[in-house]
């Protein structure tokens, strides 16, 4: 077992942190790498957009900005479309289904706040609106970690909600950062519209979300999940597996002792904890 969660069948090769990165505050270094790559991340938000309405593949599109989106807060070099379509075409079975069961959960959680907030106001029906809307919050918060963890992991779909569940705890404060970040996003479009109350304005604002949002969102969340993932999931199976994808590990930027730097890394590609795929 490794880590907090003793995960468990680490087969795939995957994300890490870049040793050498900037050491500026996180802040500035997530808006410097979001507008450096502005114009690459439009064509993606587009065919994200596209990909998001049928429910049949919005799990495939969820999928497949997450791995750019990854690579790219990890300073590691992404083909863009490609790479989304790469990856979509890796995890299509289980981003389907994930998809279908997301979509499932969000209409009954919904369907069951709208239930109790049209009942008459009792002690049960305020409970149970409560409890709709703690999961409605609590399954939002665990889709930050859920598409991560398939493309990057050899996880059973099971394992991946489990894990992503508590993830939602262990990393409270910064998956809160995500979730009143796009709250604050979403009061504030609502604001300017009702402000204006001018049909231009909701024209703009859906022009900008179009070519601008899903991959400021998707990039936000690996900024501020990421490195949970790596320190309990990643960095554990290293300090367990020492000698194991040498060269893998250079990839990623993570510390290799100075004794291990001469072991032939070809011997490490036929070693059965390969845990992590680019």
């Amino acid at each position: 077992m490794a880590g907090l969660f003793g995960f468990l069948n680490y087969e795939k090769e995957g994300p890490g942190i870049y040793k050498d990165g900037p050491k500026k505050h996180t802040f500035i270094v997530f808006f410097e790498t979001f507008f450096r790559n502005f114009w690459k991340f439009i064509p993606i938000n587009l065919v994200y957009c596209l990909f998001c309405l049928p429910v049949f593949t919005n799990g495939l599109a969820n999928a497949g900005i997450t791995n750019v989106t990854r690579n790219t807060a990890r300073d590691k070099h992404s083909f863009g479309l490609p790479d989304f379509f790469e990856t979509i075409k890796k995890n299509a079975k289980q981003a389907v289904i994930v998809g279908i069961i997301n979509t499932f959960v969000y209409l009954l959680a919904i369907l069951n706040a709208w239930f109790y907030f049209t009942s008459t106001k009792e002690i049960m029906q305020i409970i149970g609106l409560g409890f709709s809307f703690a999961v409605l919050f609590v399954f939002t918060i665990m889709q930050y970690y859920i598409w991560t963890l398939m493309i990057t992991f050899d996880f059973k779909i099971k394992q991946i909600y489990s894990n992503s569940f508590k993830f939602v705890f262990v990393n409270l404060w910064k998956n809160l950062i995500v979730f009143f970040t796009n709250a604050l996003l979403l009061v504030i479009a609502v604001a300017l519209v009702f402000i204006f109350n001018n049909f231009i304005v909701l024209i703009i604002e859906i022009f900008l979300f179009l070519i601008a949002y899903p991959c400021f969102n998707a990039l936000l969340v690996q900024f501020c999940t990421f490195p949970a993932i790596k320190k309990f999931i990643i960095d554990p199976y290293y300090q367990e597996h020492p000698d194991a994808d040498l060269e893998k590990r250079r990839n990623l930027g993570l510390d290799i002792p100075e004794e291990e730097k001469t072991t032939d890394s070809d011997d490490d590609d036929d070693d059965n904890g390969v845990i992590f795929e680019d």
